[in-house]
C-alpha cells in the first residue's frame, strides 16, 4: 500500500469585530477557524462571549480601535482573518419603516471596517449584513477596500443552510490566496423547521420560566392577549379573531398591512426572522405554535442556531427580556458562521502547498 499523507488544513486565526454575544465566533470555531478575540463596545456581551468560546473579549469601540492591536493579535498566524457584522439597524426594513432621518454616521461602521481591512491587510475577510446594504454607496466603497482580494458575495437564504427561520443575509468572503472554492455551498434539499428546533423543550405558560434553564422564560401576557392567543391558529392572523379582540390599529385601513403581528408560528414551517423584539407576542409572528404564550428567550436563541446549552446568564441571574432579546436578535446565526468557516477552510486547502512553501 502506498503511504498517503493527508493534507492538513492551514491554521486560520481570526478577530471578530462587532462580536456581540458570540454567534459568529461560535460558528467560526465550530467550523475550524481559531477566533482569538472578539471586539464589541457592549460590555453586557463579555460574559456570554467568554463563557461559551475559547476567545477573549475586548470591550472597545471599533471606531477607536488601534490597528496595531489587531496586528499583534494576528501577527503569528499562518493565515489571518478579520470578521465582522457592523450593526445593521440603518439598513433594516424595520428601521427604515420608522421614517427616521438618515445621517452619514449611520453608515460609519461599515466604512471603519473597510479602513481596518486596509490597515491590517489580513489574508481573509468575511462580512455579514442585511441584503439592502448592497444598494448603498458605502458597500461600493467597502468593495474598493478589497481591491487586492478575490471576492465572492451573495444574498444567502439562511433556511438553505439549516437555519430554521426566514432570514436573508448579505455574506461576503474575500481572500488573498485565489478564487478557488470561495463560494458558499449550494442550498440543501431539506429545510429545518420550528418543530425540529424547539418542540422538545419543556412546556411553559406565559410569565413562567424553566427552573432548570432560566433562559427558557416566556414573557407575561395581559388577560386580553391571553384571549387573543387562544383565538389564534398556527399560521393565522388577527383577522381570525372576533372583532372585540382586535386592536384599534387593526380596525384602521393602515392596520391591514401588518397581518403577522399577534401571530403563531407553525410547527412544520420556518420561524419568522428572529428580531430584538422576538419575545413579545404582539411584535410579530412570535406566538408559540400550540402553547398560549410567546416563544421563550431560549427558543429564540435555538432558532438562531445557538446550542441549547449556550450560557447567556450568570448563576442566579434573572433574565431581562429587552436586554437578552436585543443580544439574541442582533446575533449572527451560529450555523451561518460555521458554514463560512467550513468554506474558508476548504478554500485554504486548495492553496496549502503555496502557504507551506
Amino acid at each position: 500500500m502506498k503511504n498517503s499523507k493527508k493534507k492538513k488544513v492551514p491554521e486560520i486565526k481570526a478577530v471578530d469585530l462587532f462580536c456581540g454575544v458570540g454567534g459568529l465566533t461560535h460558528g467560526l470555531l465550530s467550523g475550524g477557524i481559531k477566533v482569538v478575540t472578539g471586539v464589541d463596545i457592549d460590555e453586557t456581551c463579555r460574559y456570554p462571549f467568554e463563557k461559551n468560546n475559547s476567545a477573549k473579549f475586548l470591550g472597545k469601540d471599533v471606531k477607536e480601535l488601534d490597528p496595531s492591536v489587531l496586528h499583534d493579535l494576528l501577527d503569528d498566524a499562518p493565515l489571518s482573518m478579520l470578521a465582522g457584522c457592523a450593526p445593521c439597524q440603518p439598513f433594516s426594513t424595520y428601521s427604515r419603516g420608522k421614517k427616521q432621518k438618515r445621517t452619514n454616521s449611520d453608515w460609519e461602521l461599515v466604512s471603519i471596517f473597510g479602513r481596518l481591512v486596509r490597515e491590517v491587510n489580513p489574508h481573509f475577510i468575511t462580512m455579514e449584513n442585511v441584503p439592502s446594504l448592497k444598494n448603498h454607496p458605502v458597500f461600493e466603497i467597502f468593495l474598493e477596500s478589497l481591491k487586492n482580494y478575490h471576492i465572492e458575495w451573495s444574498i444567502v437564504d439562511c433556511a438553505s443552510i439549516g437555519i430554521p427561520q426566514t432570514r436573508k443575509r448579505l455574506v461576503l468572503l474575500a481572500s488573498k490566496l485565489g478564487p478557488d472554492k470561495l463560494s458558499l455551498p449550494n442550498p440543501k434539499d431539506s429545510i429545518a423547521t420550528v418543530r425540529n428546533a424547539i418542540s422538545n423543550l419543556p412546556k411553559l405558560q406565559a410569565g413562567q420560566s424553566d427552573p432548570e434553564d432560566p433562559l427558557h422564560a416566556a414573557c407575561q401576557l395581559s388577560e386580553l392577549n391571553i384571549k387573543r392567543i387562544k383565538a389564534s391558529r398556527p399560521g393565522g392572523t388577527w383577522r381570525d379573531w372576533d372583532l372585540a379582540l382586535r386592536a384599534t390599529c387593526h380596525k384602521k385601513a393602515s392596520g391591514g398591512t401588518y397581518p403577522s403581528v399577534y401571530g403563531r408560528m407553525e410547527w412544520d414551517e420556518l420561524a419568522p426572522t428572529i428580531t430584538t423584539q422576538c419575545f413579545g407576542y404582539g411584535n410579530g409572528r412570535f406566538g408559540h405554535p400550540e402553547q398560549n404564550r410567546a416563544i421563550s428567550l431560549r427558543e429564540a436563541a435555538i432558532l438562531q442556531t445557538f446550542p441549547p446549552n449556550y450560557t447567556f446568564l450568570r448563576n442566579g441571574e434573572n433574565p431581562k427580556f429587552h436586554k437578552l432579546g436585543r443580544l439574541i436578535g442582533n446575533a449572527v446565526p451560529v450555523r451561518l458562521g460555521e458554514v463560512i468557516a467550513e468554506t474558508l477552510c476548504r478554500h485554504a486547502m486548495q492553496y496549502a502547498n503555496i502557504i507551506s512553501a
